[in-house]
């Protein structure tokens, strides 16, 4: 690694979109929580770099976090960013204070002046705001480089020292010139080339494990998913025939899912996997379940189950490999939380079978890296950008108990769905659609006769981050193509609804 720059996290609900944007100028990012690495880690680390997240805390509260002061005087440039930009100025002997009724929250006029981190971006321009404290009186040795309306330190800075602070969010689109400002700060004040290179990544990689895993069997759980399916794949690139694919097909994935996957990974790539076809067997732990929750934890336990008998059968396995990517490792270094914990999409299988050690070739990688690789790798579009899916499958997508008739409705219906949208002349902006089988029947005229069928719903979201979203707007031609194709070709159903539901209220999913 030629480069890279530390994200201290404050927790922050951006810190992993700063680092995600740090990466996009092609320099490497970690995230590290603020009170899990030291002085002496971070300088013998050789960041090129600081990045300090913002946070839900005031500064002066004796329990929020803070840092070790010696990290202004390691000579590394830093970049405060919201709380972080609060907490430079306060470590620094400088003053903050709640801004009481002159909080700003959204976007908000910005007036910057010349200096380094502000190059290419006009003295006039939108920024995101959301604070409550503000900077009001400077440490010695910096100066004011933005003001809003109510914030006279928008920014500030010690350009002599590289230390800079902005009150606002430049990670966020809402902020006009964001990207130019961490763009200003990576290359203008920390002198970084950019040389974060995916093709680097892959070669660098392969050749690790390559060394790794010589001689070593490895068993990796494959579910067609983006995640594992890239591990899959560049696992084969290094170790090839030594690694085994155990692709649990439980029955609950899309229309003709299941024999995508086994056609890309056994005949495109010629991999060694093991198809366990184990639809019948799901099929009859969930029959006559109807609450939710319960139909992911049979899936989820049975997931385990099969997948252990198939590694048992297969004799000897020295590592277990895994699809974790960075947001998983994120996550569980968190607060107190000291142990990263296993990330398995098997959960609990290394307590059930015996491991060497686990593998986990993308555990740097933010979703969108991940895709880069797959399709550097020459993984087929329709699987590296495939839609989220969730792990039940289409067991929360049938409302009410799930049959082997109700399942087949909805494969069908979903896929009349996915055909229209895909089929549009015009690229409809969405991020995730499908449809549901709901429990509701519904009377119908199909042939000049009466029928009584199952009612279907259509579900289209757009979203940045899945943890808001609006429903699509998708045209009334498409929408009645699906309609009448799902009425005419599917006996069983009479009426097709869409759903108009954002999030929240409701959630992306139906169950």
């Amino acid at each position: 690694m030629n480069e890279k720059i530390l994200v201290l996290d404050f927790g922050g609900q951006y810190n992993q979109l700063i680092a995600r944007r740090v990466r996009e100028q092609k320099v490497y990012a970690e995230i590290k929580p603020y009170n899990k690495i030291t002085c002496a880690d971070i300088q013998n680390a050789g960041y090129k770099g600081i990045i300090f997240t913002g946070g839900p805390n005031s500064v002066y509260d004796e329990k929020s976090p803070h840092f070790d002061p010696e990290i202004l005087n390691l000579g590394i440039p830093i970049l405060g960013i919201c709380y972080g930009a609060q907490l430079l100025a306060f470590m620094a002997d400088g003053k903050v204070t709640s801004a009481d009724d002159k909080s700003e929250y959204g976007n908000t006029i910005l007036y910057v002046e010349d200096c380094a981190l502000f190059e290419d971006v006009p003295h006039i321009s939108n920024c995101f705001m959301s604070h409550t404290d503000y900077v009001s009186e400077l440490p010695q040795g910096f100066t004011v480089k933005a003001t809003t309306k109510n914030c006279p330190a928008a920014a500030f800075a010690d350009e002599s020292k590289g230390l800079y602070g902005v009150q606002f969010h430049p990670e966020v689109t809402h902020t006009d010139y964001g990207k130019n400002i961490i763009r200003n700060f990576l290359f203008n004040v920390c002198g970084c080339v950019g040389d974060w290179k995916m093709e680097d990544f892959i070669e660098r990689t392969a050749e690790r494990y390559r060394e790794e895993l010589k001689g070593k069997k490895v068993l990796l759980a494959l579910s067609g998913g983006v995640d594992s399916s890239v591990a899959a794949a560049l696992l084969y690139k290094a170790i090839g025939e030594n690694l085994v694919c155990v692709f649990v097909d439980h029955g609950l994935l899309r229309k003709d899912e299941g024999n995508f996957v086994e056609s890309t990974f056994k005949g495109k790539f010629g991999m060694n996997l093991v198809r366990v076809n184990a639809e019948d067997r799901f099929l009859s732990k969930l029959a006559g379940i109807t609450e939710p929750e319960q139909k992911r934890k049979i899936i989820g336990e049975e997931f385990i189950r099969v997948f252990e008998d198939e590694a048992k059968n297969l004799g000897k396995i020295d590592v277990l490999a895994q699809g974790t990517i960075y947001p998983d490792i994120i996550e569980s270094g968190k607060g107190d939380s000291a142990v990263i914990k296993s990330h398995h999409n098997v959960g609990g299988l290394p307590d059930v079978i015996s491991f060497e050690s686990i593998a986990e070739p993308l555990s740097d990688l933010f979703k969108d890296e991940v895709r880069e690789v797959g399709t550097k790798l020459g993984l087929p579009d329709a699987l590296v950008y495939r839609q989220p899916f969730p792990g039940p499958g289409l067991a929360v997508r049938i409302i009410g108990e799930i049959t082997k008739e109700k399942l087949q409705l909805l494969k069908e219906a979903d896929a009349i769905f996915r055909e229209e949208i895909d089929n549009c002349p015009e690229k409809i902006e969405t991020n995730q659609y499908f449809a549901v089988l709901t429990d509701t029947y519904s009377v119908g005229v199909k042939g000049d006769a009466r029928a009584y069928g199952y009612v279907a719903a259509l579900r289209a979201v757009t979203t940045d981050d899945f943890m808001t979203a609006q429903w699509t707007r998708i045209p009334y031609d498409v929408l009645e193509r699906a309609s009448n194709r799902i009425t005419g070709e599917i006996r069983e159903i009479t009426r097709v609804v869409y759903d108009i539901t954002s999030k929240p209220p409701a959630t992306v999913e139906w169950e």
